[in-house]
């Protein structure tokens, strides 16, 4: 396959790739945003996608691309801005700040008081034995139930912002490719002209 990789790369390669990318963390931000734009589907189907997306990110790990999915399908959004949007917002530096605010949310929503130490004491038995009853109730739903109003706010702030920019960015590249028409026609003609005075 053409540019594709000599050696395939381990899994602990992928990993480090994800927690800090190869070029910077900007340079990714914009590659993902220009795959975002130039997908092609409508404005809504694009902004709603990654609505989608980042409603999702806002969710327990393990559920983001399945929540984002089906986010995706009840507003008619495309399926790929979603998963992109989903993977811009679960990113490392974003994950702790999205998870801590759902988690945060969900206790004044559900009327629960951590403890003054922050999480349970044994929370680290109940990841190492990753027991879903136990880390339900002071964890998991928290976190749930605080992400659907949150991911809802920022869900409708990145509609808005990715249709406004599906909208310029289109709008340039229809103004880029209508002066590149303008321009040929322009060359066109006067070549036709040199070639008929040539002629008489």
């Amino acid at each position: 396959m053409l540019f594709k990789r000599r050696e395939s790369e381990s899994l602990w390669e992928r990993f480090r790739v994800w927690l800090w990318p190869r070029r910077s963390f900007s340079r990714s931000l914009q590659y993902f945003s220009k795959r975002i734009l130039r997908l092609n589907a409508s404005p809504h189907a694009v902004a709603a996608g990654v609505a989608a997306g980042v409603f999702a990110s806002f969710f327990p790990l393990g559920l983001h691309f399945i929540v984002a999915a089906v986010i995706c399908w009840v507003i008619a959004g495309n399926l790929v801005a979603a998963l992109l949007g989903a993977a811009v917002g679960g990113n490392p530096l974003t994950v702790p700040l999205l998870w801590g605010a759902s988690w945060e949310t969900g206790k004044i929503i559900l009327h629960r008081h951590a403890p003054s130490h922050g999480p349970p004491a044994n929370l680290g038995d109940m990841l190492q034995h990753l027991s879903f009853a136990q880390l339900w109730h002071p964890i998991l739903e928290p976190m749930a139930v605080g992400a659907v109003p949150l991911g809802i706010l920022f869900g409708l702030v990145f509609y808005c912002i990715t249709r406004w920019g599906m909208g310029a960015f289109r709008e340039q590249r229809r103004r880029r490719l209508a002066e590149k028409a303008r321009r040929r026609g322009g060359k066109v003609s006067s070549a036709a002209g040199g070639i008929g005075s040539a002629t008489q």
